[in-house]
């Protein structure tokens, strides 16, 4: 049975924001460019990789981030069990891509932490410690972005409006949810 050790220690509520960590959620970075990659990938997950940037594909039980041309991320949709740190899709993914060598497969799962935020004010809270213009990010569901939050990187995906799932790397988790702490109680 592993030892999973959350960082984020509690659920936060304020007037018209709500955060919580997700977890234990699995999470690959898939790397390829090939034709024979693309076709790989689809066969085993059963959906396609986005191809635009700043955009997600989800199926039954995953979902699909655009990093960059030959890089993406691919999460459960849901929960994973905490005894055990074995993936059916990434094991899957191992045999029939990295060992073909069409790409690359690695299991990021403990790297990143997954913070869900939702309410009305998500961004009014991202705008006070973000460069980016997040005007048309908000309206597009499935919209994904890799940008800055209180000078840590991050990945953003709206799964609903107003409903984001924030990616922060673990060293960094603590920090940042102070930061979101500390920043939603002033707004």
């Amino acid at each position: 049975m592993l030892n999973y050790n959350t960082s984020i220690k509690e659920d936060k509520s304020y007037p018209d924001l709500e955060m919580k960590e997700i977890k234990p959620i699995m999470k690959l970075i898939i790397r390829g460019k090939t034709k024979e990659f693309i076709s790989a990938i689809g066969k085993n997950l059963s959906m396609l990789l986005p191809t635009e940037a700043n955009t997600s594909t989800s199926g039954e039980t995953l979902t699909a981030f655009w990093l960059s041309p030959d890089e993406w991320m691919l999460v459960s949709n849901e929960v994973v069990s905490e005894d055990t740190n074995a993936y059916e899709v990434e094991n899957s993914l191992i045999n029939n891509i990295s060992k073909t060598n069409l790409g690359a497969i690695t299991d990021v799962s403990d790297q990143f932490v997954i913070i869900n935020i939702k309410g009305s004010k998500v961004f009014d809270l991202f705008a006070t410690g973000s460069p980016f213009n997040f005007n048309e990010f908000k309206n597009k569901k499935g919209s994904v972005v890799q940008t800055i939050l209180s000078h840590i990187d991050v990945i953003i995906h709206l799964t609903e409006i107003n409903e984001v799932n924030l990616l922060v790397r673990r060293s960094f988790s603590q920090h940042l949810y102070s930061w979101l702490t500390d920043s939603a109680s002033r707004l």
